[in-house]
């Protein structure tokens, strides 16, 4: 499980210094290049990831569901015995409470381990969701800004393509009015 998780965390750290690591071009110093093939992969690879950290979370869970079950059913079988037991000594009524107050002390001891076991189990899965919820947010976010770099570069290319057609359009203008006078 710790493997796994490292996994996550390695990934995203990869991510985090290609960003980290990307090139500037000359004339924007504000906007960095990425490999964005290189990234997509990361990010893919990431997102394989994510359902297996779900999954072991879910078999924690599971684990703490059948522990919880084979307690009571070993406190139940306790008691079972107990009873039997009880049943066969000359001062039953003694017997009979002592083991009651066992199997009692038994079950209580049983729920306890199984509350503790819930609430680990339950803190670890928030944690692992968590930090997945994160590394996505921030996948998201870079990707969100490489966006807005990109319409940004987009934009500025087509208004300097558009103010270029439009000085030839003017010069061509400029030269058929000349012709006709």
């Amino acid at each position: 499980m710790a493997n796994n998780a490292n996994d996550v965390n390695r990934l995203i750290d990869m991510i985090y210094e290609q960003i980290e690591d990307a090139k500037s071009p000359a004339l924007k110093p504000n906007m960095s290049m990425v490999d964005r093939d290189e990234l997509l992969d990361l990010l893919d690879e990431l997102r394989a990831q994510l359902p297996v950290e779900i999954k072991r979370a879910q078999e924690l869970l599971a684990a703490r569901d059948k522990f919880v079950e084979d307690t009571k059913k070993d406190a139940d079988r306790m008691m079972r015995q107990a009873e039997l037991e009880a049943k066969s000594k000359v001062s039953e009524s003694e017997v009979l409470t002592a083991a009651r107050q066992r199997a009692q002390s038994i079950v209580a001891n049983a729920e306890a381990r199984s509350k503790r076991l819930y609430q680990v189990a339950n803190e670890y899965a928030e944690d692992a969701l968590a930090r997945t919820e994160e590394a996505i947010q921030m996948a998201l976010d870079e990707v969100k800004q490489s966006r807005i770099r990109f319409r940004s570069a987009s934009a500025a290319k087509m208004q300097e393509q558009r103010r270029k057609l439009d000085e030839e359009a003017a010069e061509q203008s400029g030269a058929a009015d000349q012709g006709r006078s």
